[in-house]
């Protein structure tokens, strides 16, 4: 049957028209190919970028973890870091005795740094200046004073060789000593030690090497006490290295006195510097105290002590202006600040023996009483 003229015009519109729609199609393809190509290259660079920065995050990681105190990474890759980390927070120190009870905050005419001080006169005990004189505080290394006075007053050979063992190794603070175990050296050159460079381990030893061992010792030294006066003392081990050792200026004052009495103490406690072999190897030590190597001082006896519960420490006897006085300082903030003070009183006693021939003036008594030597 033939074909009506009117519907093979209407395929031919058809075929038209999807011819053109092929040719339209033909002609995007290439373009929505190329666009995919280009999207996908876009997605591929950020995935990359990405990936990098996610390596450096972790090297960034690792450098600040490193200034953190990480095992993996040293000093050197933490200091390159571009990554600041905050300074940890410093430890507060742990205040002295003294300053816990507020020692710290009397004044005197004199501005000292120790919370303690007492200045008398050798001959005469005319105090001269004093500042919480009462004040029961521990003494640290001050306290091998009295240790050195026990062992000359026993009668001990001072040739007798003692060890160094265990028993001397200071568990209380921890404290290192270049007197290792096993080391052999004479009572004498133990006392040396004890008294110029405060030695603990010496000072345990001469202590343990007592006829009765370490406890009798220490019940000589407190008997020792008594004996002088001392009645506000208390040791309860020879090195001072427990905070348990305590005493006032007063009573040091009245140890110093007696201790002055004997020439060999005055001769160790102000050596400037000794040498101790050691095996095969030769030790050498030095004083505790640059006082004594300052042409400016004529000083016979001191001994130097510190541990965090007592400050800085310094007891001494020195002629002035004419006269034996014998000064104490205790408990005071600052690693030269108790030397500073030594230095302050003699400025002191000089200018007022200048304006006055006979005598330098006592200064205002901020607290406690004058001690009877």
């Amino acid at each position: 049957m033939p074909v009506p003229l009117s519907c093979l015009g209407s395929r031919l519109k058809c075929s038209l028209l999807a011819f053109a729609a092929c040719l339209v199609l033909g002609a995007i393809a290439p373009e929505a190919e190329a666009a995919a190509r280009a999207h996908k290259a876009r997605t591929a660079h950020v995935e990359a970028g990405a990936g990098k920065a996610k390596v450096k995050l972790k090297a960034k990681t690792k450098v600040a973890l490193a200034s953190r105190g990480s095992p993996k990474l040293g000093r050197a890759s933490a200091s390159r870091s571009l990554i600041r980390t905050k300074a940890p927070l410093a430890v507060p120190a742990t205040p002295s005795v003294g300053e816990a009870s507020g020692l710290h905050q009397t004044v005197d005419p004199l501005s000292l740094r120790s919370s303690v001080a007492l200045v008398v006169d050798q001959d005469t005990s005319e105090v001269l200046f004093s500042k919480n004189t009462q004040a029961v505080l521990p003494i640290a290394s001050l306290t091998k004073l009295m240790t050195a006075l026990v062992v000359v007053e026993a009668g001990q050979s001072l040739n007798d060789m003692l060890e160094i063992t265990a028993e001397d190794v200071d568990t209380e603070k921890g404290s290192r000593s270049r007197l290792v175990v096993g080391t052999q050296l004479s009572r004498g050159e133990l006392l040396h030690l004890a008294l110029m460079s405060s030695e603990n381990r010496a000072a345990n030893a001469l202590g343990r090497h007592f006829p009765g061992g370490l406890p009798v010792f220490v019940n000589a030294m407190n008997r020792k006490a008594l004996v002088l006066g001392m009645r506000d003392t208390h040791y309860v081990e020879p090195t001072g290295l427990s905070s348990r050792n305590q005493s006032t200026a007063s009573d040091l004052a009245r140890l110093v006195k007696a201790a002055y009495d004997y020439p060999l103490l005055r001769e160790l406690s102000t050596s400037p510097e000794y040498e101790v072999a050691v095996g095969n190897r030769t030790l050498q030590f030095h004083t505790t105290n640059r006082l004594v190597l300052n042409p400016q001082w004529d000083i016979g006896l001191q001994k130097t002590g510190y541990i965090a519960e007592a400050g800085r420490c310094l007891v001494l006897q020195a002629r002035l202006a004419g006269r034996k006085l014998i000064m104490v300082f205790l408990d005071s903030a600052g690693k030269y600040s108790r030397l500073g003070d030594a230095e302050r009183v003699r400025r002191w006693v000089e200018e007022n023996q200048a304006s006055n021939a006979h005598r330098a003036p006592a200064a205002v008594m901020t607290v406690g009483h004058r001690p009877m030597l």
